[in-house]
């Protein structure tokens, strides 16, 4: 097995590997660098826990945990049972495997996972599990070399632990962290989201500003491993509310929906940051700034492509636009959407289109303008 610093993948979003490459830079990671869909860079276990506990925009963080050469099913039964999994599974926790196969005289994808996990359960005696429950190992089998990888996030990292009420088009939490990024939003400025929905943005930007880590509240794989330190992964879990920011809000969440704002409110209660956030029920004819600025407004409008019927959405946009230019004057804006024609019905004045994001099957755009005139 590969000894520490070992080489991590921080999944991200394709179109997005850069910003989350510049997080992962922001918090110490050594040299991260964006591949098609992530990032790469290096780190022992520590680092492990700590860039699922802290870094907001990756959605899974895996780790190589070593490789060897087999030619043949045998060839890999016989040295994934030489693999020191001791050194990291915990014989009494399920594991499951996937294998993938590409340009290999190995080219049978679950007998190759069957194997190895075969070799796993007899050597170790780890039993085969299902679901997030189970630790899952990663084969890559490419040009005969046998990778071997484990994911140490578990459930997605998107699942913070708060958000129970989802609205009718959800925003990963991973997503909406990468998209403030994006628009260089670092907790120091109000924002505002005119369709908060269940108040994803709203409760990111919170977060982000008080400073709380994103996986505080939630479950790991690498806690059921046997290079797992309780102590010292509780100590990275760690916050202070007495150390944020106490006066008035920082984010706040509109829309027309009561059911919506209800449920915005909920979440960002169980996330610990309702002293940090505004909800309210209100149309987008009636929006103003909340707190002088200048400030963010980040906006996830419908598409049409799923809610909404487009020809509709032009009026909607076109409103968003006008009140934005008319009150919003020297704040920046970030629109979300999967159609160019309804981001320029808006009229704001946009800086050239950003990567197209997958989301929920469609592909996205962020729209941004410099500060408003």
């Amino acid at each position: 097995m590969t000894t520490p610093p070992f080489d991590l993948f921080l999944a991200a979003p394709p179109g997005l590997e850069p910003v989350l490459a510049a997080e992962a830079a922001a918090h110490g990671f050594p040299d991260p660098h964006a591949v098609p869909g992530g990032v790469e860079t290096k780190g022992g276990w520590p680092d492990i826990w700590r860039a699922n506990l802290h870094l907001r925009g990756a959605a899974r963080v895996l780790v190589r945990l070593g490789s060897f050469r087999a030619f043949h099913l045998a060839q890999l039964d016989k040295r994934a049972r030489k693999f020191p999994w001791g050194d990291v599974l915990r014989a009494d926790i399920p594991v499951r495997v996937e294998a993938t196969c590409r340009r290999s005289k190995i080219y049978h994808d679950r007998a190759a996972a069957q194997r190895v996990m075969r070799a796993i359960t007899e050597t170790l005696g780890a039993p085969e599990g299902k679901g997030d429950d189970a630790v899952r190992i990663l084969v890559r089998i490419e040009d005969d070399l046998v990778q071997i990888s484990l994911d140490t996030s578990g459930a997605p990292l998107h699942r913070r632990g708060h958000k129970e009420f989802v609205g009718k088009a959800p925003m990963r939490e991973t997503l909406a962290a990468l998209f403030l990024r994006q628009m260089g939003y670092d907790g120091r400025e109000p924002l505002v989201d005119p369709m908060c929905g269940s108040g994803t943005f709203v409760i990111e930007a919170a977060e982000i500003a008080l400073g709380f880590p994103p996986g505080r509240d939630r479950s790991f794989a690498f806690e059921t491993l046997a290079t797992a330190d309780p102590d010292t992964i509780a100590g990275s879990r760690k916050h202070n509310p007495a150390d944020a920011p106490s006066a008035e809000p920082l984010a706040f969440g509109f829309d027309r929906d009561d059911g919506a704002i209800r449920g915005a409110r909920s979440n960002a209660d169980r996330a610990g940051v309702s002293a940090a956030t505004r909800f309210e029920r209100q149309p987008i004819s009636d929006l103003i700034p909340p707190v002088p600025g200048p400030g963010l407004v980040l906006v996830n409008p419908p598409y049409g492509a799923r809610i909404g019927n487009r020809k509709l959405l032009f009026g909607l946009y076109g409103s968003l636009g006008k009140v934005l230019m008319e009150g919003f004057s020297g704040w920046r804006v970030g629109v979300i959407t999967s159609d160019g024609g309804l981001a320029k019905a808006t009229g704001l004045p946009f800086l050239p289109a950003g990567p197209a994001v997958s989301l929920g099957g469609l592909k996205v755009t962020l729209w941004r303008t410099d500060p408003l005139p």
